[in-house]
């Protein structure tokens, strides 16, 4: 069997998971002679069989201030990325998320001719929409995940097609392997069978610089409840001990999230994966922002919500706390009507359901991708659905 060399390239934690699941499909759809070089993270790795060209930890930076702090590594990163394209001359580039960088990937394997596939496609119909002429002109196909950005993408002219949502069937298989609640709070340092809410401040340092502490004086007003911070990926535990006292648990973001009583959570991937564990959340963006950058940034976005599971069902599933309106009276109040007894409770869970029935059709996403991009690239055949 021929080789079929891919490149892919996933600059976060989330896009790490579902480039993972991507490669597995790939691997299961196009046999033994499918060979992987990537920019990821551990996942990605064990579904590679080796390590990443580089760890998406070296490349998740937030903002500009942060980029500028860190151009050096970002302009090493993406040299290594287009340096690898161009001495491996892949079959395809598939390409997760991460615009700002990936972009620049696309356009070097669109000059070079080689097929590019966006796989959970930057999101230009809420803002940065010029963009969507970078996509247009270098993809060969972007693989959506969002059902309501498809015709978004075909209106620009985009070639587009809907694979379904991996979140829902990804979440599913997890929640079975999950630890007990009880292993989590022995890890915090607290008693068995003591309520917590899961706090969520996000996987970059300025994410979680300016909604930590926010969060933390949110879930201290409620004293019948203990709350336990989600650590990131590659963030060290003494950076959270600038912010908080609270106990920190490292890349158990998942399993707190779904034994909370509730959880504050940056808006994000994480945002989508508690509400698909059904757990009540407070959708939380601090920012650096000031009444004047709200102001600017609602004329600027062209969507109604900035969160995954509000656009998905088209209303305000879970509250969004959004720059200068997120403050820890706003979150507290909000955390008050979603905790057990609350009387937001039973309609935040109502449209989790709604949710889970938007995403359930199609089912198996990262199949449906890997055969869409098998298919399509030259002299290559693969078995239809």
């Amino acid at each position: 069997m021929k080789e079929l060399k891919i490149f892919l390239s996933a600059g976060e934690a989330s896009g790490d998971l579902h480039a993972s699941e991507l490669m597995k499909a790939l691997r299961a759809e196009g046999g033994a002679g499918v060979r992987f070089t990537f920019l990821g993270g551990d996942l990605m790795a064990a579904a590679a069989g080796h390590a990443p060209l580089v760890d998406y930890r070296d490349m998740a930076y937030m903002g500009f201030s942060e980029v500028l702090r860190n151009l050096g590594k970002v302009r090493r990163n993406l040299a290594a990325a287009r340096a690898a394209i161009r001495r491996e001359r892949p079959d395809a580039v598939v390409l997760v998320d991460y615009p700002s960088f990936n972009l620049r990937l696309a356009r070097e394997a669109h000059v070079l001719g080689v097929p590019v596939y966006y796989f959970i496609a930057p999101k230009v119909w809420a803002w940065k929409k010029w963009r969507v002429r970078q996509l247009r002109k270098y993809c060969t196909r972007v693989l959506s995940i969002l059902p309501f950005e498809v015709n978004f993408f075909k209106e620009h002219g985009v070639p587009v097609e809907y694979v379904g949502n991996p979140s829902l069937s990804e979440i599913d298989a997890r929640r079975r392997e999950l630890p007990a609640a009880g292993e989590l709070l022995c890890r915090a340092g607290l008693p068995e069978g003591a309520k917590y809410i899961a706090l969520v401040p996000g996987s970059r340092r300025g994410e979680i610089r300016n909604n930590l502490p926010l969060m933390a004086e949110a879930a201290g007003q409620f004293a019948e409840y203990k709350a336990i911070v989600a650590g990131a990926p590659g963030i060290e535990a003494a950076f959270y001990r600038q912010y908080t006292s609270l106990p920190v648990l490292a890349d158990s973001t998942f399993a707190l999230m779904a034994h909370a009583e509730a959880a504050l959570v940056t808006s994000g991937t994480a945002t989508l994966e508690c509400a698909l564990l059904e757990t009540p959340q407070v959708i939380c963006y601090r920012g650096n922002g000031s009444p004047l950058t709200y102001n600017i940034m609602k004329h600027i976005l062209t969507i109604p919500f900035v969160s995954l599971p509000n656009l998905i069902t088209g209303r305000e599933t879970a509250r969004e706390l959004l720059l200068h309106l997120c403050t820890a009276e706003a979150i507290a109040a909000e955390l008050s009507r979603i905790l057990p007894g609350g009387e937001g409770r039973a309609q935040q869970l109502a449209g989790y359901a709604e949710l889970r029935r938007r995403l359930a059709d199609p089912a198996d996403a990262p199949r449906r991708a890997a055969h869409i991009i098998l298919n399509s690239l030259p002299e290559r055949s693969t078995q239809g659905f």
